[in-house]
C-alpha cells in the first residue's frame, strides 16, 4: 500500500523529489549498472515521448554535456556566453564573444556559437533590471538566454498594454539587450492549505520535503519562517525552520530529529523506485529533468533557463531555475533533480499537471552555500 511505503521512507528521510539511479562504472567481471531505474526510464518515455533506449542514450549525453559544461567555461574565460544542450542531437553549445576562443572551446568537446554579448554583460543588464520595480499583476519574470544572447522579459498576454507594464519594458530596455515575450499566466507559489496524510506541515500550510543534509533537509522558503515548527505526515513532530528566506530568494532548511532522520535517498511515491542522491552537478539548459511532490508525484521536463528573476505578488525571487515540468498546491519545495544527481527545491510557476505549465526551482547549491550545509549522498 502506497500509505505505508511512504510511512516508512519519510522516518527514514522525508522527501518530495524525483531522482535517478546512480550509473558508476562497475567492474568488467560485473554487469554495468543500469543508467536510471525502470521507473524513472518509463517516466521519461512519458512525459517527453521516447523509447527506453532513447531515454537512456538522452541520460548519457546530459551527464556528458554536464561534463564538458565545466571544461569549456574554464577554456572560454571572459569570452563565455553562456551554454545549453540541445536533446536532438545530444551536443552542447557554448557560446562566446570571441572567435579567438572558439578553438579551444571546441577542443572541450562542445560545439560553439559566436555572440554579441559575453555571459558577464547580459547578467550586469539582468542585474539592471532586478533594481527596477515591476508591476507583479503583468509581469512574470526575466532571464538571461544565451541561446538568443539577450535577456527575456515575460510579461502577461491579457497585461501587456497596461500602463504599469509598459513604463517598466521602457526602462528594462534601456539596461541592455531585452527582448519581450508573451506568458499566458502569472506564476504562483504552490504551498497549499492542509490536505491529509502527505508530507510537512508547519502551521495549516502544506508542502513537500526536498533534499537531505546533514542533520536536516531543505526546502522552499515561503513554506514557513525561521522558528515555526515542522510536523511530519502523521502530524509527528520533526523539528523547526532554522532558516528561511521569501522573498528575494525561496530557500529553507530545517533540523530534523524526534525520531527522524535523514537518508541520501529521494521518494519515488510508488510510481518509480526510491532512488539515491549522488551529487549536486548542475545540469545544462536543455537537459531533462524530473521533480516529485507530495501533490503531483513524478513528472519530467527540460531546463528552459536559469538565474531567472521570478515576480511572484509576494515580491521578486532571484536566482531561479525554469522548467517546462508541471506542478500543483503542496508541491512546493519538492525535489528536482537530473540523473542523480540533485538540483534545486521547487518553488511556484503556472498552469497545472492536467494542461501543463511552467515551474521554477531554487539551485541547491546556492541554500548549501547560503547556510554552510552538507548534501547527504550515498
Amino acid at each position: 500500500m502506497i500509505r505505508t511505503s511512504l510511512s516508512a521512507l519519510l522516518l527514514l528521510g522525508s522527501w518530495g523529489a524525483a531522482g535517478l539511479a546512480p550509473a558508476a562504472a562497475a567492474p568488467s567481471s560485473t554487469p554495468p549498472e543500469a543508467p536510471a531505474s525502470a521507473g524513472l526510464l518509463s517516466a521519461m518515455q512519458r512525459d517527453f515521448g521516447l523509447t527506453a533506449h532513447q531515454a537512456e542514450a538522452r541520460l548519457a549525453a546530459e551527464k556528458t554535456a554536464t561534463a564538458v559544461e565545466s571544461k569549456a567555461r574554464r577554456a572560454a574565460g571572459k569570452t563565455y556566453g553562456g551554454s545549453w544542450f540541445t536533446p536532438s542531437s545530444g551536443t552542447l553549445t557554448v557560446a562566446v564573444s570571441n572567435a579567438r576562443k572558439a578553438d579551444a572551446v571546441r577542443a572541450t568537446g562542445a560545439a560553439v556559437r559566436l555572440v554579441e554579448h559575453s555571459a558577464a554583460q547580459l547578467d550586469a543588464a539582468k542585474k539592471r533590471i532586478d533594481a527596477l520595480s515591476a508591476p507583479p499583476a503583468g509581469v512574470s519574470s526575466w532571464h538571461v538566454d544565451p541561446k538568443a544572447n539577450r535577456v527575456v522579459v515575460d510579461v502577461v498576454a491579457a497585461q501587456k498594454n497596461d500602463r504599469d507594464v509598459r513604463e517598466f519594458l521602457d526602462r528594462a530596455q534601456q539596461a541592455g539587450p531585452v527582448t519581450v515575450k508573451e506568458t499566458a499566466q502569472r506564476p504562483r507559489t504552490f504551498a497549499a492549505g492542509t490536505v491529509g496524510g502527505d508530507p510537512y506541515y508547519t502551521g495549516n500550510v502544506r508542502c513537500s520535503i526536498g533534499f537531505s543534509v546533514h542533520g536536516g533537509f531543505v526546502t522552499a522558503g515561503h513554506c514557513g519562517q525561521a522558528g515555526a515548527s515542522v510536523s511530519g505526515w502523521d502530524r509527528s513532530p520533526i523539528g523547526n525552520f532554522r532558516g528561511s528566506s521569501f522573498p528575494d530568494n525561496d530557500y529553507a532548511w530545517v533540523n530534523v530529529g524526534n525520531g527522524w532522520w535523514t537518508v541520501p535517498v529521494v521518494l519515488g511515491w510508488g510510481t518509480v523506485s526510491d532512488q539515491l542522491v549522488r551529487g549536486s552537478n548542475e545540469a545544462p539548459i536543455g537537459a531533462s529533468i524530473c521533480r516529485s511532490g507530495s501533490t503531483t508525484h513524478w513528472h519530467c521536463g527540460t531546463v528552459l533557463a536559469k538565474n531567472e528573476t521570478v515576480n511572484y505578488s509576494q515580491g521578486a525571487v532571484h536566482q531561479m531555475t525554469k522548467t517546462s515540468v508541471c506542478a500543483e498546491g503542496g508541491d512546493s519545495g519538492g525535489s528536482f533533480i537530473s540523473g542523480d544527481q540533485a538540483q534545486g527545491v521547487t518553488s511556484g510557476g503556472w498552469g497545472n499537471c492536467t494542461s501543463g505549465g511552467e515551474t521554477w526551482y531554487q539551485p541547491i547549491n546556492e541554500i548549501l552555500t547560503r547556510y554552510g550545509l552538507t548534501l547527504h549522498t550515498a
